[in-house]
């Protein structure tokens, strides 16, 4: 495009694809369009986090296993990574369309297509294009923001574009809180995302305007700018500006500080996806909780963003805020490790720690954003969507990378996940008799399964049950009969017939009890008192004293009996599995949060290398003598 061709202005209908202003825009109009592009990022990532909100419904609703499950973030971070890439090259479509769009097709996605699957491959299959659009508008939008936001404001601007996931994060996990209880089905809360999301697609569609290539392929320090940067684009050669863009982005300070902001990341990535199996697991927390948790993170997470963007724009400067920032991060993640194998740790005690991380995060991120668009416009500012395509696509590279990282370090989290819930269920409703279980031995209750009649195996599970001796315990067993008959005869009745054993009437009186407590005949009664009658003395006092204990402990031998047999074989297949898991989970966390906070320190030294002043001091010199160079220029365009 070269500067003699006029722009002719677009009808309704063609202003729907032709989006480019001829002229730099007043505060108002410019407000307005930063506006939108936050808010659609808001809507672009609520889309995306809501998966992990109705993570467990999904794992249900489709059967998935929890490696599966990982897998889907996985191979969707690895198609939005191309995506982002491929965005770089779309950019001559515009990048208000690659946006408005870009929401659009996500919402009806997200409206129609993920509700309507109804097999855990189909669901992959859509999640992939929701996360190809995604990756896409990941390029656009930041590219926007720094469009219409000068060097000088680039940082609240990027504090404001930053909320776009910590919104989306936040607005995914309150809605879930306050709706899943009762709407638990998982489509429903597709649905609800795709109908808030259209209505912000509209809206985008209608009002979203970008600048023009010749306004865009310049640096504007400040908007006293505006008029020698529209006094330039009349003469700008585009064509030459836009040639080997590649090649001028892939530079190791673009690359290497692209990589390590997106390393440091990995933790907010984690707990975007995995904060509630996390807590549910190591802490015992349910999903409202940890979601209601997460929202501590995202409040102050988004508080930091847009205060330290202002901070920073006053002050100038970029590289002591994202310095400072990381800092106070690693600081929060360290403490946060030492809680990892502390299972009674309080709630209002992780609220804490993840603010202190959020707000070193936020610090960091949003101020880092900024730096990184000054330091591409340093290379070529008309290469800006190239720079932001390689960013976004060594982000969603490195989310790969950490998802799949994620998943061969906290191998616990598998059986945890695919089957604790089950076992959680059957301890709920039979802990007593599991509780018997655990204490004779499930080698024992097998034995005993397979022959009840068994009275040495019957003998050594009463004995774990009770701390009786096993042989007292068999001469119970030998004269149970007889003992169940003497304790259907009611104690002043005893003391009759030991008084006077031929008292007749107390006689009559033991028989019919016998009679009523086994619903026996008469002569059946008798029998039974005469084979009671010569139980050797010396082994009805052991029975006398054994004897309650015993029948208490047979009792509960009986009730396993209740547990049934698919529940039974659950716990036989998977219980030592979950039991190691248990076991387990704290320290490979521990490790995975250790692996965290490296990557958050390899971030430090890429602050040296990015575009920037250290010093307020001299980055208002220099500020001041670009004001003074552009008197000049535009002093020299009017003579």
């Amino acid at each position: 495009m070269n500067s003699s061709q006029v722009t002719s202005p677009p009808t309704l209908l063609t202003g729907l694809w032709q989006r480019k202003l001829p002229h730099y825009p007043e505060t108002p109009a410019r407000s307005w369009y930063l506006a939108i592009v936050v808010i659609t990022s808001v809507a672009l990532y609520y889309q995306l986090f809501v998966t992990g909100a109705v993570g467990n419904e999904l794992i249900a609703y489709f059967h998935l296993s929890f490696a599966y499950f990982v897998w889907i973030f996985i191979i969707g971070a690895a198609f939005g990574a191309v995506a982002s890439v491929i965005a770089g090259v779309l950019d001559r479509w515009g990048r208000a369309n690659i946006v408005a769009y870009g929401v659009v097709i996500c919402s009806l996605l997200t409206l129609f297509a993920v509700p309507a699957t109804t097999t855990k491959e189909a669901y992959l299959a859509v999640y992939c294009l929701v996360s190809i659009v995604e990756g896409a508008v990941l390029v656009a939008t930041p590219a926007l923001i720094r469009d219409f936001s000068p060097q000088l404001g680039r940082a609240s601007a990027m504090g404001f574009w930053t909320l776009g996931p910590v919104i989306g994060a936040l607005v995914t996990t309150e809605i879930s809180t306050q709706t899943l209880d009762a709407h638990p089905d998982w489509q429903y809360h597709y649905r609800l995302c795709g109908i808030i999301s259209l209505v912000i697609a509209v809206v985008a569609v209608l009002g979203l305007r970008e600048l023009s290539p010749q306004l865009r392929d310049q640096i504007m320090v400040t908007l006293r700018d505006r008029a020698l940067v529209e006094a330039r684009a009349r003469g700008l050669d585009i064509t030459q500006l836009e040639r080997d863009q590649w090649r001028q982005m892939l530079r190791p300070n673009i690359i290497g500080s692209a990589l390590a902001i997106s390393l440091f990341l990995a933790f907010f990535y984690t707990i975007v996806s995995f904060l509630p199996v996390y807590m549910a697991t190591n802490f015992g927390f349910t999903a409202k909780q940890a979601n209601a948790l997460g929202n501590w993170y995202w409040i102050a997470n988004a508080l930091a963003l847009v205060l330290a963007g202002i901070a920073s724009d006053y002050l100038k400067v970029r590289k002591p805020f994202m310095l400072a920032g990381a800092v106070i991060s690693i600081c929060g993640l360290f403490i946060f490790i030492g809680y990892t194998d502390q299972p009674k740790t309080g709630y209002y005690t992780f609220a804490t720690v993840f603010i202190v991380i959020a707000v070193g995060t936020g610090i960091a991120y949003s101020t880092w954003m900024a730096s990184f668009t000054e330091t591409v416009e340093e290379r070529n500012p008309a290469a800006t969507a190239v720079g932001l395509a390689v960013w976004g696509g060594v982000l969603r590279s490195v989310v790969t990378v950490v998802l799949f990282g994620l998943l061969i370090v906290v191998n616990a989290a598998g059986p945890l996940v695919n089957y604790g819930p089950k076992l959680a269920e059957i301890r709920h409703e039979f802990g007593a008799e599991l509780a018997t279980i655990q204490k004779v031995g499930p080698e024992a209750m097998a034995a005993l399964g397979k022959n009840p009649d068994d009275k040495p195996t019957q003998a050594a599970a009463l004995a774990r049950l009770t701390g009786a001796a096993p042989a007292d315990i068999l001469t119970v067993l030998k004269y149970q009969q007889e003992l169940m008959t003497l304790q259907a005869i009611d104690p002043a009745t005893q003391v009759a017939l030991v008084t006077n054993p031929g008292d007749q009437q107390a006689q009559l009186a033991a028989v019919g009890q016998v009679v009523q407590k086994f619903n026996i005949t008469p002569d059946q009664a008798v029998a039974r008192l005469l084979a009671a009658q010569r139980v050797p003395v010396a082994d009805l006092m052991v029975a006398a004293q054994v004897g309650p204990a015993v029948g208490a402990a047979s009792a509960k031998l009986q009730a396993v009996g209740a547990i049934p047999a698919e529940d039974r074989e659950y716990l036989a297949a998977h219980g030592k599995q979950v039991q190691k898991a248990q076991a387990d989970s704290p320290k490979q966390w521990e490790r995975w949060w250790w692996i965290c906070l490296l990557a958050q320190l390899i971030f430090l030294p890429c602050v040296f290398f990015m575009a920037g002043e250290w010093s307020p001091k001299a980055a208002a010199a220099k500020a001041e003598a670009h004001d003074q160079l552009v008197e000049r220029e535009l002093a020299a365009l009017a003579d």
